[in-house]
């Protein structure tokens, strides 16, 4: 069992991994990354469980995650890169030609620890409850995690796929929700603001939990309060509140940080904010 500071350290390493990869590829999605890293590495190196033979495609007898707000893939690639799904340096091929590190993750490269293509938004909470279901039907006991971005909700397919879950008594999966309250166009609000997203999800029959995604204490104990929640008969949502772009001070709350890279003096700047813990790729 990983310590407070042991997860912190990675998080902040990870978040290091996310500008220079960006930086390096003069494109990519940070703002939404770096918010997300305190999360996404409790979820690997603290709460599933994990096949010990290698990845696997067809996830049985292990917890599986789907990353549905897919642009933040280059968190989700440091995450997988420093748990061993490959190696570190590959991190540095991010978004080139040829590379398995696309900007969206996709199968057809055979990049492990992704099951599916995903970026085209409102379609990840279908695939999760879809493999969910399967657990059900194999008798695998494991749980099926997912991730998306509140700007995303604004798909509808996302609300045919709450109400399905809820009928059928879905209870083996964790879905969360990024509410950063900002999307490529500018402040989720002003888009087609969500109005309140906790009750909404509860309305539609889901066991609603509640965290700052910023806080590596809450995460922890949120996720570990969510897991207890499945097997009941309801399915079960995290709404995570984070700052796009944190902790790097001229990247918060900013909806241009959704998919712009730093450029030399703004990752230099960045990088002094956040302090190499582990080693840089």
């Amino acid at each position: 069992m990983s310590t407070i500071q042991e997860l912190t350290n990675i998080a902040t390493q990870v978040r290091r991994d996310i500008l220079r990869m960006t930086h390096s590829a003069a494109s990519g999605h940070p703002g939404g990354s770096l918010g997300c890293a305190d999360f996404l590495t409790v979820l690997y190196f603290e709460v599933m469980s994990l096949r010990e033979d290698g990845f696997a495609m067809d996830g049985k007898e292990e917890d599986i995650f789907f990353l549905s707000n897919g642009h933040i893939s280059p968190l989700w690639y440091s995450i997988l890169a420093r748990k061993g799904f490959f190696n570190l340096d590959e991190l540095s091929s991010f978004r080139k030609v040829n590379s398995r590190l696309q900007g969206h993750p996709a199968t057809a490269e055979g990049l492990p620890g992704v099951r599916v293509a995903s970026g085209s938004l409102g379609q990840g909470l279908s695939v999760a409850i879809g493999a969910a279901l399967t657990k059900k039907l194999n008798g695998d006991n494991h749980l099926v995690y997912s991730l998306h971005g509140d700007g995303e909700l604004q798909e509808g397919q996302n609300w045919e796929a709450m109400m399905f879950a809820a009928k059928q008594k879905v209870d083996n999966i964790i879905a969360t929700v990024d509410l950063n309250g900002q999307q490529i166009d500018g402040p989720v609000d002003e888009i087609n603001s969500l109005g309140d997203v906790s009750g909404k999800w509860r309305s539609f029959g889901w066991k609603v939990f509640e965290m700052n995604g910023n806080d590596m204490e809450a995460v922890i104990k949120t996720l570990a309060e969510a897991k207890q929640a499945t097997g009941n008969e309801q399915p079960v949502v995290i709404i995570m509140k984070t700052q796009m772009g944190y902790p790097v001070d001229f990247m918060l709350n900013d909806h241009k940080w959704h998919g712009v890279a730093p450029n030399d003096e703004e990752l230099a700047i960045a990088l002094k904010q956040i302090p190499e813990t582990l080693a840089d790729y």
